[in-house]
């Protein structure tokens, strides 16, 4: 809301909050986003030098081939449909008690639709938790094949004849439920946001590329894990902002305040994951990935989580918070004003962003949360556990970053925004004029009032003598 007595200016110049409303601000902001680009000049070099140095090459030498049965040799997984499905006991199978009388196993026969053996058959045994889900013929599965000769395995015979080696079930093939769940997610955000959706999508992308690319095989070679999380969220920020948000001072102040977060929370997430002992060694799969990649430190996968779980949250802050500035900035009198304004609204977004991420992290750790009630834990035990300790170091210090970078990027903007609307100094022009009472006649007859023969009102307003 803003400032009393400051409604009309605010209001009029409403229709140009994104572009400078004379040559004079036009000139300033391009002063203004020189001084950014400067500044910002030797972060976007340093991102790309360590880019380019810390580079993986030659990740599958760094790997060991034979330490999980998903890549053990001469083992393959391949897509099968399910022909027909019965009931089966759940005694002996993986994951059931085999006691309870509520677990429903099942058998199925599945047609293989690849590999060697496309064409025959095998039959799959379903623990309770994925009969659970609805298992029905039609369904398209994916299997583990060992090579060898099943063992009491098939026992459904067809015309092509019964598979030649061992299978097992993996999982669902999901590739078409995905496809349509992302092409809605497109169509949606493309529909209401338009030409910022689509880029904003392409940004998605390209973050992702980076991921990938980039950051995960650079720690799986045993890189710096706080350079590689620096070099690559830096990277994802120059995209991301830039191609979604255009090249302005405002972006640009939001790139600053989003870059000074992030080394902050590096330098906090090195420290707290040092002093906490964390080990990144939570459950099977973690000590899966320690014997695979045997120069990756799981300590170092913490660091980078950090790094990269506030990316997010951060960047909508610090874009949110350079806009408020800009915006508040032509009916504001002072610096001073604009960012104590601004910081109403900061303080605000900083309230519902560490929330947020809170929710967040207590999701994607549901499952955790219910097996240690299973377990009857106290709180305070459950609380240091490996598991919560990495999910509490990594959601308050994140947060931490987060409410930092927003002081810092409101002072920023507060100080250019300023500097491009009014130039500096304190405002004596139009703003304190509207607060100035308007001279009248003398003679209680105003040219500015509506015409008595066309205004109903006009008898029942109040003479001005």
């Amino acid at each position: 809301m803003s400032d009393p007595g400051h409604s009309h200016p605010a209001h009029s110049h409403s229709a140009h909050s994104h572009r400078p409303s004379t040559p004079e601000q036009a000139a300033r902001e391009r002063s203004a986003l020189g001084r950014l680009l400067l500044m910002l000049a030797p972060l976007f070099l340093a991102t790309v030098v360590g880019i380019i140095a810390l580079w993986p090459h030659d990740v599958s030498a760094h790997l060991q081939s034979d330490t999980a049965a998903w890549n053990a040799p001469g083992v393959t997984i391949v897509n099968g449909t399910i022909e027909s499905v019965r009931n089966g006991s759940c005694q002996g199978t993986p994951g059931s008690t085999g006691t309870s009388t509520g677990e429903k196993c099942a058998v199925a026969t599945v047609r293989l639709d690849q590999g060697f053996d496309a064409g025959r058959t095998t039959t799959i045994q379903f623990t309770s938790a994925v009969t659970s889900s609805g298992i029905e013929p039609g369904q398209v599965v994916r299997m583990y094949r060992s090579p060898g000769t099943q063992a009491g395995q098939n026992t459904s015979g067809s015309a092509q004849g019964t598979a030649s080696g061992t299978y097992q079930y993996y999982e669902f093939e999901r590739t078409t439920p995905l496809i349509v769940i992302a092409v809605v997610f497109m169509v949606v955000v493309v529909a209401v946001a338009r030409r910022r959706g689509l880029a904003a999508i392409v940004s998605l992308v390209l973050a992702f590329v980076i991921l990938s690319k980039f950051m995960l095989p650079a720690l799986l070679v045993g890189s710096p894990p706080v350079l590689v999380g620096l070099v690559a969220c830096s990277a994802i920020m120059f995209i991301v902002i830039y191609l979604t948000h255009g090249l302005s001072t405002r972006t640009t102040t939001a790139l600053l305040g989003t870059l000074f977060g992030l080394l902050l929370s590096a330098g906090l997430g090195y420290l707290a994951a040092r002093w906490a002992h964390l080990t990144g060694v939570t459950s099977e799969d973690d000590f899966i990935i320690t014997a695979t990649a045997p120069n990756l430190t799981l300590g170092s996968v913490i660091i980078c989580g950090v790094i990269v779980a506030g990316l997010g949250v951060l960047n909508d802050v610090t874009v949110t918070q350079a806009s408020s500035v800009w915006e508040l900035a032509e009916s504001s009198t002072s610096r001073r004003e604009l960012y104590t304004r601004a910081m109403r609204i900061g303080r605000d977004h900083i309230a519902s962003s560490v929330y947020t991420i809170a929710f967040a992290t207590a999701g994607a750790a549901l499952s955790t949360l219910l097996l240690l009630s299973i377990y009857n834990m106290p709180l305070g035990d459950m609380l240091r556990s490996e598991t919560f300790s990495e999910e509490i170091v990594r959601t308050l210090v994140g947060s931490i970053g987060l409410v930092l970078s927003v002081p810092l990027t409101t002072a920023l903007g507060a100080v250019l925004a300023w500097q491009t609307v009014h130039g500096g100094g304190a405002v004596r022009g139009p703003a304190r004029v509207a607060e100035q009472p308007v001279a009248r006649p003398r003679h209680g007859i105003d040219p500015a009032d509506p015409d008595p023969d066309t205004d109903p009102d006009a008898p029942f307003r109040r003479p001005r003598d």
